[in-house]
């Protein structure tokens, strides 16, 4: 089963779920999630650091005060902030409370103005449990002074769920400097939607999902149209092969791409393409390009374009089990007519890359050619040139679900966190990749990922996500070697091959 991502509501609604039907008591549940906290920092936390609570009205503010009184009984030096709002903690939040007073090791202090603000030493650590995931307007008054001030700060900041005043899902009318700059981020049993969007990578630092044990019947009952890759639901969908398997068992790709001085991208995105497995390929490319290619990969057989300079034409599709275009093609009058005509020829399985998009975004009326369950993979920038988009990423994502719905395509919008749109509406954020793979010619290489998935015969769906989620693993292991500033694309396809093991290993283990 997928990896679902579910909106704050819903989260609340599965807390619920899980008290009424463990059953387990909703103090017990707040225990439950507190202790995970507690493991988590007497791990990575010494207890010489001085550890400073902030404590808000609701839920979070219970799990704060359950985790400091968890702490000092680890003999953690805590003091513990109350944020004054004038009227009594409720609920489970007043029962945590009553616990740590009887306790009586945790200095607690309550903050009604900012003249209360306590001094806070560098090395201490402050653990934010101000606001949970269930605000709907931006901070403001002296909960926003308070985090301004916790901001301003040199001391490390761990938020409990989601950093105080972030909201789960769209954060457009969000004043995010009101918002709390975690170091650490430990949300529970789910990442939040926004944990996915560039615009909050410096509120949210580093964050790690906890398991709290909420009920596996309401999660599988309820339903999202957002989800995450991890290798125990990427795994499974690589294909076993066969003993007697030839080259004619894993298809015969089509890669047109390269024109007069791209060249570098045919041979990037050939070399990806037969280091994913297929047995054949074929890459139509200009006529200047056939001696880059023949040498740079022998491996790959050569179709020639009667232009010395670019893409015009190609070859009968019949002999081929998919077909990607794009790479480095140009897009000039001659080369957006040859892709019109691709198009309206209906290959079997189509994926289109960097050019090809371009063409797209130029003549927008050719969208509807686009055959069923073809694979679109633009960054931001040409998302945008597509859909005319523009603004924050949870608006990006709104419409790329929509485009995905009304064209019948698949759209791989690369980024921090892949997303893959699929026409049913669904949308899936990858896990693997790193800042290294910001460099020249990685798009190439995941197209030529994809079109050898393709060109294998796995379903559309199938080769976009484990397409994706091997590209950033092979980027993941080369940085291991190389570091993120040195990494360059080719070191991506030449580590393909331990990503491939890295996933078999884990479907064996399952």
């Amino acid at each position: 089963m997928m990896n679902k991502i579910f909106t704050t509501r819903q989260i609340a609604e599965l807390d619920q779920f899980t008290v009424e039907n463990e059953p387990v008591l909703d103090i017990d549940l707040m225990e439950r999630a507190s202790l995970q906290v507690a493991n988590w920092i007497v791990q990575q936390v010494l207890n010489e650091r001085l550890l400073y609570f902030f404590v808000g009205p609701g839920n979070n503010g219970g799990d704060a005060l359950a985790i400091a009184r968890m702490m000092a009984d680890l003999d953690y030096q805590c003091k513990l902030y109350i944020l004054d709002f004038g009227k009594p903690l409720g609920g489970s939040p007043a029962i945590n409370l009553e616990r740590l007073q009887k306790q009586a090791k945790v200095e607690v202090t309550l903050i009604s103005s900012s003249d209360q603000f306590p001094a806070i030493q560098d090395d201490a650590l402050v653990v934010d449990g101000l606001f949970g995931s269930g605000l709907n307007r931006p901070l403001e008054g002296l909960a926003a002074e308070l985090v301004t001030y916790l901001n301003e700060q040199a001391a490390e900041i761990l938020s409990i769920d989601i950093p105080s005043g972030l909201f789960g899902e769209d954060n457009v009318a969000n004043n995010l400097d009101a918002v709390i700059h975690a170091t650490y981020t430990l949300t529970f049993q789910f990442p939040k939607l926004s944990f996915f969007f560039a615009e909050h990578e410096d509120v949210l630092g580093i964050w790690e999902v906890l398991p709290i044990g909420l009920h596996e019947e309401g999660i599988a009952e309820k339903e999202t149209p957002y989800f995450f890759l991890d290798p125990e639901n990427v795994a499974p969908l690589v294909k076993p092969r066969s003993l007697f398997a030839h080259k004619g068992t894993f298809g015969h790709g089509l890669l047109i791409a390269g024109a007069y001085g791209k060249m570098g991208a045919a041979v990037l995105a050939s070399k990806a393409c037969l280091r994913s497995g297929v047995g054949l390929l074929t890459a139509h490319i200009p006529h200047s390009g056939t001696p880059i290619l023949q040498t740079a990969v022998p491996e790959a057989m050569c179709s020639i374009d009667a232009s010395d300079l670019m893409f015009t034409e190609f070859p009968k599709l019949d002999q081929f089990s998919a077909v990607g275009a794009g790479p480095g093609i140009g897009t000039k009058p001659n080369s957006q007519r040859a892709l019109k005509e691709l198009l309206l020829a209906k290959p079997e399985a189509l994926v289109l890359d960097a050019d090809a998009l371009n063409i797209l975004s130029m003549r927008k009326e050719w969208l509807d050619y686009l055959p069923v369950n073809s694979i679109l993979t633009p960054h931001p920038k040409e998302f945008e040139r597509l859909t005319e988009s523009g603004g924050n990423s949870f608006d990006r994502h709104q419409l790329q679900r929509a485009f995905s719905q009304k064209y019948g395509v698949i759209v791989v919008l690369k980024g921090g966190f892949t997303s893959i749109s699929l026409p049913n509406g669904e949308l899936y954020f990858n896990t693997t990749g790193n800042p290294g793979m910001a460099t020249a010619g990685s798009g190439d290489v995941l197209t030529g990922i994809i079109l050898g998935l393709l060109a294998q015969r796995y379903r559309p769906k199938d080769a976009a996500l484990v397409g994706v989620y091997l590209h950033g693993l092979a980027g993941d292991l080369a940085a291991e070697h190389t570091g993120y500033e040195a990494l360059i694309s080719s070191d991506i396809s030449g580590h393909l091959g331990d990503a491939f093991s890295l996933l078999k290993n884990e479907a064996a283990e399952h």
